[in-house]
């Protein structure tokens, strides 16, 4: 997980966080190491360690080289070091006084004669040959595990690291038991034409290899700084108090988390506070059995036989019904305390008459306004002349009645019109007609005559 400096430069480059090599988060090279005795003043400079530490393939393989030139260098340098029949590149990680405090951990003697040596610094040439070779290593890896399952080989090839000048590759692979991988040995130097060298690894030592996040949301510790895998088993969940769930106390391995080591020591010195042979206690109502411990209360829960509860107990309660039980004595009752949760308790709310609290004078007003005023209407432009019944086409049918031969054709003309006065006869029309103006249009129509 490397740090925000680390990203891209206008020139493409990663611009990196100005720390050499070593970023403080831990996240550009797996495995780092602080040297914290950097800036430490020496009295005899020229007794400093003359051996470096050097990682190959991002931090997944460190070894220790012996600086035999008289160049210095520094935490990040690229350099060139002695491998099989050629040169291998690898990064600096640590420089110093440190390197033997290291070498002293991992037991290996500062004047062993087997240590390899550091050539020189990596040149442009030797980190273009470099990168060629290692942009073989994903197709080899395709090829390799081909070439294994055609075998039939119980095995599962998990990582191909090619050797920077192209003359050795190192298989890394899974297998629960034995394989006899002579003849594979012999395949896989005809078809990728190197040295070819088969190194079995454990799940662990793979998913250190593969990386990744775990449950907690941080990298995995085998693959940032975790290098010695100590056994793990269900004994130290079970002292945690910890439920035995093996898809939760499993990591990306398969196997149990190295992290249940963590804490186990903490746990196994605040047990020795408690009892001990107290995992059952004689009551009146039975014998009491010891279900849990709570280091962080100091509680040990006890539970009744023919009832479900959990009674929890004081662990100076405990010893003192173990001192009656010893004497032959059956206390009473567990006594048992009452252990107050960080929660607030929710009151139960009672019956309440709500009955004439609530006014409904207001909805009924406006449900009564509504039904007395109905909903209106308003005018449809495209049927006015049948809304509008005192119009012309009521008094064309006047025009037309007044027209005929029984009533004669003086009728006609005076019915007729925009206005009422049609319907009640000719003479009519002209008395009424000047009232209104032709400008304001006919009249609304009455919604109580078109109800009847």
């Amino acid at each position: 997980m490397g740090c925000s400096n680390c990203g891209t430069a206008k020139d493409g480059k990663p611009s990196g966080c100005k720390s050499n090599g070593g970023c403080s988060t831990g996240g550009c090279n797996r495995l780092n190491v602080h040297d914290w005795l950097a800036n430490l003043p020496f009295s005899d400079p020229e007794s400093g360690c003359r051996v470096v530490e050097v990682s190959f393939n991002g931090g997944s393989r460190k070894d220790f080289y012996r600086n035999v030139t008289m160049q210095l260098f520094e935490k990040g340098d690229m350099v060139s070091v002695e491998g099989v029949s050629g040169f291998d590149v690898g990064e600096v990680t640590i420089t110093g006084e440190i390197v033997r405090l290291q070498m002293k951990k991992k037991g290996v003697e500062e004047n062993n004669p087997d240590i390899k040596k550091l050539l020189r610094r990596s040149t442009d040439k030797d980190l273009e040959i470099m990168q060629q070779n290692k942009g073989r290593e994903r197709d080899a890896l395709v090829r390799a595990r081909a070439i294994a399952r055609q075998l039939k080989l119980d095995m599962k090839m998990s990582e191909v690291e090619i050797q920077a000048d192209g003359r050795k590759a190192t298989f890394f692979y899974i297998a629960d038991d034995r394989v006899d991988f002579r003849e594979l040995i012999k395949l896989y130097a005809g078809e990728f034409r190197l040295k070819v060298e088969m190194r079995q690894i454990g799940a662990r030592q793979e998913a250190a290899k593969v990386g990744g996040i775990g449950s907690c949301g941080r990298e995995l510790c085998c693959s940032t700084w975790l290098s010695d895998f100590k056994s793990v088993n269900t004994t130290a969940a079970r002292y945690q108090n910890l439920s035995i769930n093996q898809s939760k106390l499993s990591g990306q391995c398969g196997r149990l988390k190295c992290c249940l080591n963590y804490e186990l020591d903490t746990y196994l010195d605040a047990l020795q506070n408690f009892p001990d042979n107290a995992e059952t206690l004689q009551v009146a109502k039975g014998t009491a059995i010891l279900i849990k411990k709570d280091i962080f209360k100091n509680l040990m829960w006890y539970v009744l036989p023919d009832s479900n509860k959990q009674f929890p107990l004081t662990i100076e309660r405990v010893r003192k019904i173990r001192q009656l039980n010893l004497q032959n004595v059956v206390p009473d009752s567990l006594e048992p305390v009452e252990v107050a949760t960080g929660k607030p308790k929710e009151e139960e709310s009672g019956f309440v008459d709500l009955v004439g609290q609530i006014s409904l004078k207001t909805l009924e007003k406006a449900d009564r306004k509504k039904r007395h005023s109905g909903p209106e209407r308003r005018p449809n432009p495209g049927n006015t002349g049948r809304d509008n019944r005192g119009g012309g086409d009521r008094g064309g049918r006047g025009g037309e009645r007044g027209g005929g031969p029984d009533r004669g054709g003086e009728r006609g003309p005076d019915r007729g019109g925009p206005d009422r006065s049609g319907s009640a006869g000719g003479e009519r029309g002209p008395d009424r007609g000047p009232d209104r103006d032709p400008k304001k249009g006919p009249p609304p129509p009455n919604n109580r005559n078109r109800r009847r």
